[in-house]
């Protein structure tokens, strides 16, 4: 009989927090035609969401987008790459992916007008956002990353 000791590294760093601009608008996508109570949810973070927004709609080379996120140019890879493959399983596999969790905080004030939902980043924390730059309404909220709690799922791969 083998008995194993459970062995505790304390050398590993402490996962990073990424800097995100932008939360996603939509927490929630579905395969059209698949009833709620059938489908799978594949779990995509709101830092594998950025990785996605930066490299791929951005078009930002990795070490920019690292830059941005204020992580390291491989770990952004790494991001980006799981991210790819959760995206492409549930396009495979007719899967819903919902966006929440990971290690994050904003990298600056994010505002969000009430009417038309577009969301604002002001790079200086000092500035209010007094119009929404979309449709010029003064219904803005600030987003703070505790609000965001709705978002959380640990790690982003367990089910619900």
């Amino acid at each position: 009989m083998h008995i194993f000791k459970r062995i505790i590294r304390t050398d590993v760093k402490p996962r990073k927090i990424r800097d995100v601009s932008f939360p996603p608008k939509v927490a929630f996508f579905k395969p059209h035609g698949i009833p709620m109570r059938e489908i799978e949810i594949v779990h995509l973070t709101i830092d594998e969401y950025e990785a996605i927004r930066l490299a791929d709609y951005e078009n930002l080379k990795h070490f920019e987008a690292a830059i941005k996120m204020n992580i390291s140019r491989p770990t952004f890879t790494r991001l980006l790459e799981s991210a790819h493959k959760k995206i492409s399983n549930a396009i495979v596999e007719g899967k819903a992916i919902r966006i929440e969790g990971g290690d994050f905080k904003f990298s600056d004030k994010i505002f969000q007008c009430r009417r038309c939902g577009q969301f604002q980043n002001l790079q200086n924390k000092q500035d209010k956002a007094d119009n929404c730059i979309n449709c010029r309404s003064d219904e803005l909220k600030e987003i703070l990353p505790d609000s965001l709690r709705r978002f959380r799922g640990g790690r982003g791969n367990e089910s619900l």
